[in-house]
């Protein structure tokens, strides 16, 4: 009966001890920083998401609506880069009818000659709306202040 016991455990081993190398190495692996793929210009603010966004995005800076422009023709998004900025204290508000951000309210300290860079977590929202929303009124935008939506 040992025997039989002996020769089971050695047969167990042999499959467990390889599957919990395996699992050791992938549970143990350092977690990749989030960072810009370039330096973010100096009056700019680039906002990564967590997942790839599709939009419209209603963009608010210090209170006045800036207009979100989409670059090239792909049809969804990792970064928002908000360019003219001015150094100083701003106040970012990203809102969309298919996604939810969080955070989606933003106060970004900009130093002269420095540009800053913010991960934004980014989900899919799923509501259901009776009948056709009132479309927004045009963004009017700040004067030099560009918002574009990257690939």
């Amino acid at each position: 009966m040992p025997l039989t016991l002996e020769i089971e455990m050695k047969g167990f081993l042999r499959q467990a001890v390889p599957a919990v190398i395996v699992a050791a190495g992938l549970g143990c692996s350092k977690p990749r920083p989030i960072v810009p793929e370039r330096p973010v210009p100096a009056g700019a603010v680039l906002f990564l998401f967590t997942r790839k966004v599709v939009g419209p995005i209603d963009l608010t800076v210090d209170g006045t609506r800036v207009p979100v422009q989409k670059a090239g023709s792909r049809k969804k998004f990792k970064r928002l880069q908000v360019s003219g900025l001015a150094p100083g204290r701003h106040r970012f508000v990203l809102l969309s009818p298919l996604e939810a951000f969080g955070p989606d309210q933003v106060e970004v300290e900009l130093g002269s000659g420095q540009g800053e860079f913010r991960v934004l977590f980014a989900q899919d929202l799923k509501s259901v709306l009776y009948g056709k929303p009132e479309p927004a009124p045009p963004a009017a935008g700040l004067p030099g202040v560009q918002a574009l939506l990257e690939p």
